[in-house]
């Protein structure tokens, strides 16, 4: 590294690394020391369950979804990023399997190091390790990673991350390769050799290539959108199988190298996502832990009403990942959109917002913690949200309507909140507590693989949207530029911004913190900017969540892997017993 990269990618990182080790074992933005160690549900947090797992057997996924999307290009929900990135498809840098602070730490991967900066990190290039091959043998290429770099461009393909569209030189305007078109700033010299040039200086750009963008698709193989249905493999494991809504089979694939991966174990010889089922009947199964769900892990969090049968039950109890999503959800607001065009509307919605009730909600002080911040608290120095609004938890529903009435909405007014299907009851608190004010909240569920495309469309989506956002690495530049810059706007496929929230001042400080390359300097004013947007009320801050997930009694080797959100890691998951797994 020359000395101004290295000033960042030292400075930064690990001050923001040691963020998340302080929150690692409670709540993103939640309680730490002493008081966090006391809550119920973190007993199991940053620990590796059931031991060291044996090769074979079936892997089962219990899940009540689809996923999101498979696409490389198109994959950025932290599930499926985790599923996508450690089974079936290698990127040039990934996390370490460890639990804690320890999953913030990269490696290599497709790369044979981490990259090579030059040009005052505006410029990296990675070697590829000899010998890498796709599912059917052929060669993995640096040609094939800067086609799918390209091809997320596409407007065929949304919904993916978008650093290469952010960060890249010259990419303004362009739309994928289906013309022949190509990015100059995305130079392959060589079968093995890749080199990214960006605009501007991107010290973190390693964290960047651990996303499903910088993974190697072969041009011969890419079907468009169909590609979702069938990715083509690079990691342990190939698609056997795919039946939509219903199941996912995945078999080992005889071309991956275990020596060239010092990440991925694959212990199970297959992996079967079961999907689909109601998410009681889910959490009621695994709890029983009978017959072949004794294999099984879940893939969405446990129910809040499933709780109490976990909690109360010490062998159950001891099967409970509750790891740190590392993630911030919050209440949206269409800033472009009356009356959330008056910012006197938004401020009134973040103080009628009732926290304590979205807490409850959402499974309880155990699972959840109350936000007060846009951001994390794993992003913030001490690893703990500020409250620079000091709004009361439970509002103050009285000040709310001081304010609609100063907005020419004394009487309140009529809107809808699209929320998940497993977030009805958040979306019903949402509307109690609105309600109170004068805000009458008509609620839209969405069934959770459709839940990010939906609310991605900003013709037709709903005033309000609960949702929330987990940065990709441990940076403030891989939250707010993503959920308040307005040049990421996306008419389908908005990924970050849902309050569409577009302010001069904002992006014009979102460009001035990109350009620091004092890391210490930079960190604080994420920090800083933070509370400026909440000034504003695009969004009114909701809950901080662990990731609550039960396992079966035959399940070793698994912890919530706190840079995927808390998901299971499936790069060293597998069975203590492969001879009991069934499909």
């Amino acid at each position: 590294m020359n000395k101004r990269t290295r000033t960042l990618a030292v400075a930064l990182v690990p001050a923001l690394t040691l963020g998340l080790a302080a929150c690692s074992d409670g709540p993103s933005g939640g309680k730490t020391g002493t008081a966090e160690r006391k809550n119920p549900a973190a007993a199991n947090a940053g620990a590796v369950l059931g031991g060291t797992p044996q090769k074979g057997g079936t892997l089962t996924v219990l899940s009540n979804q689809d996923f999101s999307h498979l696409d490389p290009a198109r994959n950025w929900v932290m599930p499926d990023m985790d599923f996508g990135t450690r089974l079936l498809y290698r990127t040039l840098v990934m996390y370490r399997a460890e639990p804690g602070a320890k999953g913030s730490e990269l490696v290599p991967d497709l790369a044979e190091d981490l990259g090579t900066p030059s040009n005052g990190a505006k410029t990296w290039t990675f070697r590829l390790k000899p010998g890498l091959k796709y599912e059917d043998g052929t060669a993995i290429t640096a040609q094939d990673i800067k086609h799918n770099v390209e091809r997320s461009f596409s407007p065929d393909l949304p919904g993916g991350p978008d650093y290469a569209a952010r960060y890249l030189a010259g990419a303004k305007g362009y739309l994928g390769p289906s013309e022949g078109r190509h990015l100059d700033s995305v130079r392959t010299p060589d079968a093995r050799t890749i080199a990214f040039d960006f605009h501007t200086p991107f010290a973190e750009f390693p964290f960047a290539a651990t996303l499903p963008t910088f993974s190697p698709v072969p041009p011969a193989r890419d079907k468009g959108p169909r590609y979702d249905n069938r990715p083509f493999s690079s990691g342990p494991y190939k698609v056997d199988a795919y039946a939509r809504d219903k199941q996912l089979v995945l078999v080992r694939n005889p071309h991956w190298d275990p020596k060239s991966d010092a990440v991925r174990k694959a212990y199970p010889d297959r992996i079967v996502v079961t999907m689909g089922l109601k998410g009681n009947q889910v959490d009621d199964r695994l709890i029983a832990s009978a017959g072949a769900d004794a294999s099984a892990v879940p893939w969405a969090a446990l129910r809040p009403e499933s709780t109490s049968k976990v909690l109360t039950k010490p062998e159950v109890k001891a099967r409970l990942l509750a790891e740190s999503s590392t993630c911030n959800e919050m209440l949206q607001m269409h800033t472009g959109r009356a009356p959330f065009d008056d910012v006197r509307v938004r401020r009134a919605v973040q103080h009628a917002l009732d926290r304590e009730a979205i807490v409850t909600a959402a499974g309880g002080p155990a699972l959840t913690e109350a936000s007060t911040a846009a951001m994390p608290g794993a992003l913030f120095t001490g690893g703990r949200q500020p409250d620079t609004l000091g709004i009361p938890l439970a509002g103050d529903p009285e000040k709310a309507k001081r304010l609609l009435e100063e907005a020419g909405k004394a009487g309140g007014f009529s809107t809808s909140v699209t929320v998940s299907v497993n977030d009805k009851a958040i979306g019903e608190a949402i509307q109690q507590s609105l309600g109170r004010a004068g805000i009458e909240v008509t609620i839209e569920t969405v069934d959770p693989s459709a839940f990010y495309d939906t609310i991605g469309d900003t013709r037709n989506r709903t005033d309000l949207v609960y949702t929330g956002w987990c940065p990709d690495f441990p940076s403030g530049s891989t939250f707010l530029p993503f959920v308040f810059d307005g040049r990421g706007i996306k008419e389908k496929g908005n990924s970050g911004n849902h309050s569409l929230f577009r302010d001069d001042a904002t992006q014009k400080r979102i460009d001035e913190i990109g350009a620091m390359t004092d890391g210490a300097a930079a960190h604080k004013a994420w920090q800083e900017l933070d509370g400026r947007i909440l000034a504003q009320a695009p969004v009114a801050p909701g809950a901080v969540k662990r990731r609550p997930l039960v396992l079966g009694t035959n399940i070793a080797g698994a912890f919530g892997h706190t840079s995927y959100g808390g998901q299971i890691d499936y790069a060293t998951i597998g069975l203590k017993d492969p001879s009991q797994s069934t499909d």
